[in-house]
């Protein structure tokens, strides 16, 4: 009997587990959902927008969706929108594309821009779809995104995260819109930017002010030993209003500090442009946000908190003696004696000698020295002063004119040199003003 009773306890054990069995192995499958996303593009229109937005990812994302960018397809519109955001600096842009299916998704910018950076050229196809965790690995099913991108070259896939753990890039409106011409604002970017400070302690100076008014835009920088202030005339600048608006064209007045890497970005991508379209910018002094907006492609910012020097009064010195020189022979000859500058001693030696209308430029050092002769035409008497060379030869670079012309008060006193000549884009009408503070040598 208890054989028996064995017996039938063995075959009822294996009816039970028989029907079991095909349900246990597919449990051991991750559940794969349909696509939500399908894409067909180009690769060199994915490639160069990626390469937009990637320059605004954080070295040290705070998260791990920061370091993503997020990917959004409108079927309706058939346009592909992609946008990074640090929680400071955010850069968004749009292109054309076959939206088969819609959607969002954030994917690794950095993984997925060498992918397709590679993929030759070409259409690729991108695919989302989400992938259910297998039961039992943890308490909750964990779903994760993964994206696959197929060309002729072949096929990879990048896990991403849900577009749900993105922060929004902040949206800027307001009642005007300042229209720049796109040049005008490359130039000043050029122009200043160099001058800013690198030092966090001094938060403000890492940025450069923006002061719009109805007849003017200054861009202004200074990292404390030197100064770069930039004015474009009216030429070209416009305010669009809203229809809603009735603000009076003469209390156009903004000022504001953004950060220089904001605006290096902004560089950079104007500097990628071919359309000749004005940039579009919006001020949010509520929240001290701005906001550049050209063709598919727009950059938001915070601004930086605090006040900005009073550096207007630096400007207002009685400059009894200019000199002036060709461009390029100075900036080789500055270019040459640097070479025996090093971290500790960047100090050049100018001598403006009236007599012979002649500029020497000398370094001393223990290991050697060395001194350069330029022909100048000098007004006023014979003057001795230094420079910290480094800052000396910025400025000299980044004036844009075949003659450059050095202002000065005395051997310690502020120097401004200002572009002289003809002009290399003389269609861009700017006031350019550099002031450099001189290396007082103490006197033994």
């Amino acid at each position: 009997m208890s054989k028996t009773l064995k017996t039938q306890r063995s075959k009822t054990s294996k009816q039970v587990e028989t029907p079991i069995q095909p349900q246990t192995e597919t449990n051991e499958q991750p559940l794969v959902k349909t696509p939500r996303i399908q894409i067909i593009c180009s690769q060199n229109d994915l490639s160069t927008n990626l390469s937009l937005v990637s320059h605004a990812v954080p070295q040290r994302p705070t998260h791990p969706v920061l370091a993503n960018v997020l990917l959004v397809a409108e079927k309706k519109s058939q346009q592909v929108h992609l946008t990074v955001f640090d929680l400071s600096l955010g850069i968004q842009t749009s292109f054309d594309a076959q939206v088969r299916s819609g959607g969002e998704i954030t994917i690794p910018v950095e993984i997925l821009s060498d992918i397709v950076e590679r993929f030759p050229q070409g259409d690729i196809t991108l695919k989302n779809q989400a992938v259910a965790g297998k039961p039992g690995e943890s308490e909750e099913m964990v779903e994760s995104l993964i994206a696959t991108l197929t060309a002729d070259s072949g096929r990879y896939q990048v896990r991403g995260l849900s577009a749900e753990e993105f922060p929004r890039i902040p949206e800027v409106t307001a009642q005007q819109a300042i229209h720049l011409p796109a040049e005008t604002l490359k130039e000043g970017l050029r122009g200043s930017l160099f001058a800013t400070t690198s030092d966090e302690t001094k938060l403000i100076l890492t940025g450069v002010h923006l002061k719009l008014e109805q007849d003017t835009l200054e861009l202004a920088a200074t990292d404390g030993h030197r100064l770069a202030v930039l004015q474009a005339s009216t030429q070209g600048i416009a305010a669009k209003k809203k229809q809603s608006d009735k603000t009076d064209d003469a209390a156009l007045s903004l000022s504001f500090t953004v950060p220089a890497k904001a605006l290096r970005e902004l560089e950079r991508i104007l500097e990628m442009r071919t359309s000749a379209d004005p940039v579009a910018l919006y001020y949010k002094k509520e929240e001290e946000i701005v906001a550049f907006h050209w063709g598919k492609q727009r950059l938001v910012s915070r601004c930086l908190e605090g006040q900005y020097p009073a550096y207007p009064e630096l400007l207002k010195h009685d400059f009894k003696h200019q000199i002036t020189l060709e461009k390029a022979p100075l900036v080789k000859a500055l270019e040459r004696i640097a070479v025996l500058a090093d971290k500790k001693e960047k100090t050049v030696k100018l001598y403006f000698n009236s007599e012979d209308q002649q500029l020497s430029l000398s370094m001393a050092r223990d290991f050697g020295e060395g001194e350069e002769l330029i022909p100048a035409c000098i007004s006023g008497e014979s003057l001795h002063i230094c420079f910290n060379i480094k800052y000396l030869l910025d400025a000299v670079k980044a004036i844009r004119s075949s003659e450059v012309q050095m202002q000065l008060t005395s051997s310690d006193g502020a120097t401004i040199v200002v572009p002289f000549g003809n002009r290399d884009k003389p269609h861009v009408l700017m006031d350019v003003k550099y002031l450099l503070m001189p290396v007082v040598k103490e006197t033994r």
